[in-house]
């Protein structure tokens, strides 16, 4: 049998080519990282290109290892060990199972040091970490913790109205309570402040920006669009929605009977994008804020706090990735209210969502990364240098030309623009060129003002039948 057989399904191990008895910190650290998230193995005897060494007393090492890891281990981790025979050598698997009772620590020299696991690696707990350690171990989460808000200084007019219109059901003053909202005293749980109205959090924060190409110093002027947003989960979720939507266009083309448009993001991919930043951030980080940044060829929403169990989602299966969530408080109230489903499937609803639209392919799939510290979406503009001449050139030209160019456009360089549409279709009309250049018609009025003043067009016939005529050059 192969060697990786003996992993398993984990996808967190270790290789040591064999059991350290001096340098014990070189595997207990391990030992410590993997009690603390969702557990791994150390295989004893092998190399990190995977070929087996063996071990010259496995036996005396599987003692070794199972006491020091009872005497420098504090609590004791669930571990097992595995003695596994190889024409090279004997090896040690050891397994340890994830933790009950985080944290756990390495003991050395009177001191305690707590690791968690980063991708490979096996690094020492921030103070943070430490904090969701001990509520997990504690049977906690930080969303359920007590705030120092009263319900007697607060509202939730906005989360009964979401709730009464998204749920089917009457939102009730007890509810407040058995949905972990608000304590028996009246003290509202840090979840119970998010979904408060007003801005009774801090960190409750989204910075949303629309930046000018595919960079944030693309151009001279980098930032067409930049707001700061505060407040509770339901007023961040509306306002982001609401930026994304009007900093993105539509392309079309005339269809047998109706248009048919065609939208850069889907909308429901954007929905679940944001819900999953707002929901299952990392709030304990004191002072972060969930970023959403708009560029010509995607959307990246950035929230504080990598995954959960300390692995890298580039790392997973995507479609086989079990729930584990950060703030179930939370979580819970979004899937009563049908803003997400419980049992943890965002992310494929978010690929789902742009492999159901018409133009996609394999290189518009959404993309995820994690490190330590943030969790990255991404989403691909499905309509990025997509231009579709067919029956109406001039339309879905210049449908295109608005979404893409006509924000970064000088009025001369519009003006130069409307000479072109003009040359394409000589009936064109203010109000089209409007819905081109997403500009209003009265704008429009003045540019084909200005070009006929300054001799580069005329307009022959009645207002009903007549054309636009182009008797000089570029302005």
């Amino acid at each position: 049998m192969p060697l990786k057989d003996y992993l398993g399904e984990t996808n967190l191990y270790d290789k040591k080519e064999k059991v350290e008895k001096t340098k014990i910190k070189s595997w207990l650290k391990s030992v410590s990282a993997f009690s603390n998230s969702s557990g791994g193995k150390i295989l004893f005897g092998v190399t990190d290109n995977d070929k087996i060494l063996g071990l010259d007393n496995f036996k005396k090492d599987s003692e070794f290892i199972s006491e020091t890891i009872k005497t420098r281990i504090d609590p004791i981790p669930d571990f097992d060990m595995e003695i596994k025979e190889f024409d090279e050598g004997i090896i040690i698997i050891l397994s340890i199972f994830q933790g009950r009772n985080t944290p756990y620590y390495f003991i050395e020299s009177g001191s305690r040091t707590a690791f968690k696991r980063v991708g490979n690696q096996s690094v020492v707990t921030t103070s943070v970490d430490l904090l969701n350690l001990t509520l997990k171990g504690q049977k906690q989460s930080y969303d359920s913790l007590l705030s120092d808000k009263h319900i007697d200084n607060v509202t939730f007019k906005e989360l009964k109205i979401e709730y009464n219109n998204r749920s089917g059901s009457q939102f009730e003053e007890k509810d407040l309570n058995s949905f972990g909202l608000v304590s028996e005293n009246g003290t509202l749980t840090i979840a119970g402040a998010l979904f408060a109205d007003g801005y009774q959090v801090y960190q409750s924060r989204v910075f949303c920006t629309r930046w000018n190409g595919l960079t944030k110093t693309h151009g001279l002027m980098e930032a067409l669009d930049d707001q700061e947003y505060e407040g509770s989960l339901l007023y961040l979720l509306k306002v982001s929605l609401d930026f994304v939507k009007r900093n993105n266009r539509k392309m079309w083309k005339k269809g047998p009977v109706y248009r048919v448009e065609y939208p850069d993001y889907p909308e429901r991919a954007v929905q679940e994008a944001i819900v999953n930043a707002l929901v299952h951030r990392d709030y304990t980080i004191i002072g972060s804020e969930v970023h959403i940044d708009i560029y010509d060829d995607r959307i990246e929403i950035v929230s504080p706090g990598g995954m959960h169990d300390g692995t890298f989602i580039q790392d997973r299966d995507i479609f086989n990735i079990s729930s584990i969530r950060r703030n179930p408080v939370i979580a819970d109230l979004f899937a009563r209210m049908n803003l997400m489903e419980r049992r943890g499937s965002g992310l494929k609803k978010i690929i789902e969502a742009y492999q159901f639209e018409e133009k996609y392919n394999e290189k518009l799939i959404p993309e995820f990364r994690s490190t330590e510290s943030a969790f990255f979406t991404v989403l691909k503009n499905l309509n990025y240098e997509q231009i579709d001449v067919g029956q109406s050139g001039t339309q879905n030209v210049g449908q295109n030309v608005g979404q893409n160019v006509g924000q970064k456009l000088t009025p001369k360089q519009r003006r130069n623009k409307i000479i072109e549409f003009i040359n394409e279709n000589a009936s064109i009309t203010a109000k089209h060129l409007a819905n081109i250049f997403d500009i209003t018609t009265r704008t429009v009025e003045r540019d084909l003002a200005k070009l006929t003043e300054d001799g580069f067009i005329k307009y022959i016939g009645s207002s009903k039948d007549g054309k636009w005529v182009v008797i000089g050059k570029k302005s």
